[in-house]
């Protein structure tokens, strides 16, 4: 009898020299590489990123440099390393120190976002958002906001602290990771 084998672990650099490919999406969950079919984004989900982007541009504008820089639209940050978790994430709001070390043609952003969001798609599986939470808590992501456009619904994690959900009858506020940052959760998905 033969004893499984564990696949090998890749790193960041491996996956990113990979040929790319219209059909998969790739990722790398502690190392281990990730695929799944490359799935079109829906307009409820592509307008609340929009929607998303643009409050926290709005606000991330007013602030004082040097500040960190928000991405958006399944950026690559390299949250963990050894072994090695790369996510594409929805919106994601780095430290001044990221952004000043990531290159025009980095293939990803270095360490944990201060701030992320994922907005849901109904292909979503409630297994997969759930490992997304605690992998992003355990690597140090600050403050991460699961953006439901259907249900119109924001729920707040941090590290250590309960879950908070929002709906659109609700006021937010970023404080302290977004220290400012506040508007209506109906803001997001109008």
């Amino acid at each position: 009898m033969s004893e499984p084998t564990t696949p090998a672990l890749m790193t960041s650099d491996q996956l990113f020299a990979m040929r790319p490919s219209k059909r998969v999406d790739r990722w790398l969950f502690r190392g281990e590489l990730r695929e799944s079919k490359v799935t079109k984004r829906n307009p409820s989900h592509s307008k609340t990123v929009l929607t998303l982007g643009k409050l926290l541009g709005n606000w991330l504008d007013g602030r004082p440099k040097p500040r960190g820089k928000l991405y958006g639209g399944e950026a690559y940050f390299r949250i963990r390393k050894d072994p090695d978790t790369n996510v594409g994430i929805d919106v994601a709001l780095s430290t001044p120190e990221q952004a000043a070390a990531t290159g025009k043609k980095s293939s990803y952003v270095d360490g944990p976002p201060v701030f992320a969001a994922e907005v849901l798609s109904p292909h979503d599986k409630h297994k997969e958002v759930i490992e997304t939470i605690d992998e992003y808590m355990d690597c140090g992501v600050q403050l991460l906001w699961i953006v439901d456009p259907y249900d119109e619904t924001v729920a707040f994690y941090r590290p250590g602290a309960k879950t908070v959900l929002y709906n659109s009858d609700h006021e937010i506020t970023g404080d302290p990771e977004l220290p400012g940052f506040r508007c209506r959760v109906a803001e997001i998905f109008e």
